[in-house]
């Protein structure tokens, strides 16, 4: 099956913290979005949960875990799943969508999204190598597929995902149940829309080279190339992916990739990676992290929460044991019987999700002009007071966190008045 929709969306990046100031991993994504699509951003607090019991993702249930970790999530406000996130252990993961040779028919069935295995990702692992067994163990359970809109029930795709921690970083690729993982260490990685592992493989699922010369796809001479075997459209985002490396190489040279520099790769128009309210699929929110080893300084994870990175302000997180997150920031609960994502037939009626931030960052920002100024020189600040605070941390005070991110909405808030 040809992929029935060009695929352009998403990119997602790292920054190991041999390139970094201060040592730390540095993750980002955009996260590019049916135009009008909602995204929002959501706190789940740690749980624990009964034997036996299961979890509703977006489509089906599946078996829930003795216990889930607490998770930031930045999420399409229609569906479980999540397009990018963090959980309180510093694993971070973003997923692009990838049009394979095993694409077919049967990904139109209701199975697990990629952004489900987000979250579900972030839920259960400690570690960025344990999201990739979490991630690749579901895969082969339940397997993935199902519309990945709420207003169009033919776009589908595969999975890619960029899984970072403390340590280091993990590229993971899906053609349907199989998949081929990179492990990252130092330097820098990013992922747009096409399957980019090659011959590096450090974990593959079972028989994936079988079934490549099975079907034709690789001589068994060599070495095994998995982007070159599997994928189907290996120019797709190509064009971002390039300028994505190569703002990261022009960041990082020196060692002192920064915060900032992370925040100026999203913004960035000419290479397509940042798009604007009226593309078709414009950036719908965007997240990037700063995540710390030990326990001395916690890892800070920034969202926007609203579209178009350039026309909106980067909020700091930090998980502490009490904290607040602003319901401004997220839509509003759709009855069940009136959510056409919940319903048969789906997809039947638009519904307005929208969450306060979103309408009054719309509508303030319509015509850019000194407000966009004025919320950059917001953001600045915030910056300085939040890097200033985490220099210094004292893990006893960590509780002063608890209405950070709150706080920083709502002061967003008062400047669209």
């Amino acid at each position: 099956m040809s992929p029935k929709h060009p695929p352009e969306s998403c990119d997602t990046f790292v920054v190991l913290g041999d390139r970094t100031k201060g040592g730390h991993v540095i993750f980002g994504k955009n996260s590019d979005r049916p135009s009008e699509e909602v995204q929002e951003v959501i706190y789940e607090p740690q749980a624990d949960h009964d034997d036996g019991s299961k979890v509703q993702c977006t489509y089906i249930e599946v078996d829930q875990v003795p216990h889930t970790h607490a998770v930031i999530l930045s999420k399409p406000s229609w569906m479980w799943g999540a397009e990018m996130g963090a959980n309180e252990h510093g694993v971070c993961v973003g997923n692009e969508a990838v049009w394979t040779k095993l694409g077919s028919n049967e990904d139109l069935t209701e199975r697990l999204l990629g952004m489900d295995l987000v979250r579900l990702a972030l839920e259960r692992s400690k570690t960025a190598e344990m999201a990739v067994e979490v991630v690749t163990s579901l895969l082969q359970q339940y397997g993935q597929g199902g519309p990945c809109s709420d207003t169009d029930t033919d776009f589908v795709y595969h999975n890619s995902f960029l899984i970072a921690d403390p340590q280091e970083a993990w590229i993971l690729e899906t053609a349907g149940k199989h998949w081929a993982a990179e492990n990252v260490k130092s330097g820098y990685r990013n992922i747009s829309n096409a399957l980019s592992i090659g011959t590096k493989i450090d974990k593959m699922s079972e028989g994936l080279k079988e079934l490549a010369q099975e079907k034709g796809w690789w001589d068994g001479s060599g070495d095994f190339n998995f982007s070159e075997a599997y994928g189907a459209s290996q120019d797709a985002g190509q064009e971002r992916k390039e300028c994505g490396e190569k703002l990261l190489a022009k960041f990082s040279e020196g060692g002192d990739f920064a915060l900032t520099n992370m925040f100026d790769v999203l913004r960035d128009k000419e290479s397509g990676i940042c798009r604007g309210v009226d593309h078709k699929r414009p950036t719908a929110g965007s997240m990037v992290s700063v995540i710390s080893q030990g326990t001395q300084r916690p890892s800070c994870h920034w969202f926007t929460g609203t579209p178009d990175p350039q026309r909106s302000v980067f909020k700091p997180f930090i998980f502490t044991n009490n904290v607040k997150i602003s319901p401004h920031i997220q839509s509003p609960k759709i009855p069940a019987e009136e959510d056409p994502a919940k319903v048969i037939p789906r997809f039947a009626k638009k519904v307005n999700r929208t969450h306060l931030l979103y309408r009054r960052q719309q509508a303030a920002t319509e015509n850019g002009g000194s407000i966009v100024d004025t919320l950059r020189e917001l953001e600045r600040n915030c910056v300085r007071e939040t890097e200033a605070c985490l220099e210094s941390f004292d893990p006893e005070r960590l509780c002063e966190m608890d209405d950070l991110f709150k706080d920083c909405v709502d002061s967003e808030l008062k400047f669209y008045k």
